[in-house]
């Protein structure tokens, strides 16, 4: 079975494509094509295509990849009624509750106040946890202060 699918030809960074035939057995990189349809240039979205080769192809049963079909669409090219034209689909959001859209809205005036606030809570919570390590040093070394006299003894 033929399948018109790009090659990518150009250098790094700066891609290029050729529109070819091919046995879709075969990688495009294979280097053995049947026919070449024409380029298309993903940067400026140009494409040169020989529609008679390719409504040729198409007619006698060679599949298009789906970025083909959309580039043959554009230039022209009539497509069979077996070849499936994929329509953009919406993308979705893997967390849309995160989104600061859908956040519940806060007034401006409400969150200013609330940030200090919070900084207070937050350093009034952590100056306990300071206490409490002070209390338990001073109690570790009187434990050890008597250890030392018994040994002495």
């Amino acid at each position: 079975m033929l399948a018109i699918r790009l090659q990518r030809t150009g250098r790094k960074g700066h891609a290029q494509y050729r529109m070819i035939v091919q046995d879709s057995r075969r990688s495009p990189s294979s280097g053995s094509v049947v026919a070449h349809l024409g380029s298309y240039n993903p940067h400026t979205k140009t494409a040169q295509i020989d529609v008679q080769k390719a409504q040729t192809y198409l007619d006698n049963g060679a599949q298009p990849s789906d970025r083909v079909v959309s580039i043959l669409k554009t230039e022209g090219v009539k497509l069979p009624k077996w070849v499936s034209v994929k329509e953009p689909g919406k993308r979705t959001t893997r967390n849309p509750e995160k989104l600061r859209k859908n956040q519940p809205e806060q007034p401006k005036e409400e969150a200013k106040e609330e940030a200090p606030a919070e900084a207070s809570d937050e350093a009034a919570s952590e100056a306990p946890e300071s206490e409490d390590k002070s209390a338990e040093a001073p109690a570790e070394s009187t434990e050890e202060a008597p250890a030392t006299e018994t040994e002495d003894k």
